[in-house]
């Protein structure tokens, strides 16, 4: 009797001790993503060329994930072919070129905060995307389909509040707010609202085609790695054409060196390795439901570090954009209990989409010996 006792709560530290581990997990998780967006922020203050800034991160992801790609999934991979490249091809054109690009861009006329804020609208966009094309069920008979649609119009009229009212500076009331609502820096606020929003539509876009291509193509980190590199041949003729003094290409102080490491070894090294071993334990909901933390991270960051001004209407558009994302999780929660409940399996197609609508798929075995690959966002 005193074995089981001494077993059950042997078992019971396990278990707190393994939810301990995740919590802390998922916290670094985005508090690393957190310190993308700030560092992305500081290259371009320091001048680097978004382009420059996005070739050198994309080469060090591809040098991290064509080594576990070739090794790991020598097995798994079809054979190429010419519709295969040219899926790979559009792939690269959401996931990389339009995603980042947007992305810089965006993050050029915005603060951070605001950018990782919007982002928190890609669920729901997702979510759109996949009922248009009929891989995301919508059963408004039913209250968590009623819970998604809900979620979808909060947080994209979050975004909208965003990019439509910037609202009077919060905390530094002694700014001269004339100045600061001048139609160059609404202009630049809209602009920046949508590069972002552009940025999530090109992210959300990528995790829809994804679907069908691993359908024919079943070997996931192959598909980044091509994914990347087609990314870079985009991204190398957009130079040819754009960046053509050489010296733009120079790493010129220990600083921009530093923001590009972080951004291709940490932001798509550790953290997706991190994200990786976070859905695997704790699933996509549980991760997901995190992806707030982030903001307020980016937030604290900005203003300590780049001394970033908040607005009200920044502060509102962000809480109904994390308020339209809880509906959308709660909805697709009580949509799986359902499912489960009547012992219907999820269909592959919006099994996939689910998973990515949350974040990232499942990691299986394979993926979680290769997690030291790269991620879009």
């Amino acid at each position: 009797m005193g074995r089981d006792q001494a077993a059950a709560a042997a078992a019971a530290a396990a278990v707190v001790h393994e939810k301990v581990k995740l919590f802390i997990g998922v916290l670094a998780l985005q508090f690393l993503l957190a310190g993308f967006h700030i560092v992305s922020r500081a290259a371009l203050n320091m001048g680097i060329s978004k382009l420059v800034f996005i070739v050198y991160r994309n080469l060090i992801s591809l040098a991290l994930l064509a080594p576990f790609a070739y090794f790991l999934e020598k097995k798994d991979r079809p054979p190429l072919t010419l519709s295969l490249l040219v899926e790979f091809f559009l792939l690269a054109l959401l996931g990389i070129t339009a995603n980042q690009g947007f992305y810089l861009l965006g993050l050029y006329h915005l603060s951070p905060t605001y950018a990782s804020a919007i982002q928190n609208t890609v669920p729901a966009i997702t979510f759109v995307m996949a009922a248009v094309l009929r891989l995301e069920q919508v059963d408004l008979s039913r209250r968590h389909g009623v819970a998604k649609v809900v979620g979808t119009v909060v947080s994209i009229g979050g975004a909208t509040v965003i990019t439509l009212y910037k609202g009077l500076p919060l905390f530094h009331h002694n700014l001269n707010i004339e100045s600061l609502s001048s139609s160059s820096l609404i202009l630049n606020w809209t602009l920046g609202c949508v590069f972002i929003l552009g940025h999530c539509l090109s992210w959300s876009g990528w995790m829809v085609l994804q679907v069908p291509v691993l359908k024919r193509y079943p070997a996931r980190l192959s598909v980044l790695s091509l994914t990347c590199i087609f990314g870079l041949l985009q991204f190398l003729v957009i130079a040819a054409f754009t960046e053509e003094d050489l010296s733009r290409w120079k790493v010129n102080s220990g600083g921009e060196l530093f923001t590009i490491l972080y951004a291709g070894l940490v932001a798509s090294g550790v953290a997706f390795a991190l994200q990786i071993w976070c859905i695997d334990r704790g699933g996509p909901l549980f991760t997901a439901v995190f992806q707030p933390v982030q903001t307020v991270a980016v937030a604290v960051m900005a203003a300590i570090i780049l001394g970033d001004q908040l607005y009200t209407g920044g502060i509102i558009g962000a809480v109904l954009i994390v308020i339209g994302l809880y509906f959308v999780l709660w909805g697709k929660s009580e949509e799986k209990k359902s499912k489960n409940t009547q012992g219907h399996s999820v269909q592959a197609g919006g099994d996939d989409i689910t998973r990515r609508l949350l974040g990232q798929e499942d990691a299986s075995r394979k993926d979680e010996e290769a997690a030291v690959t790269d991620e879009l966002a």
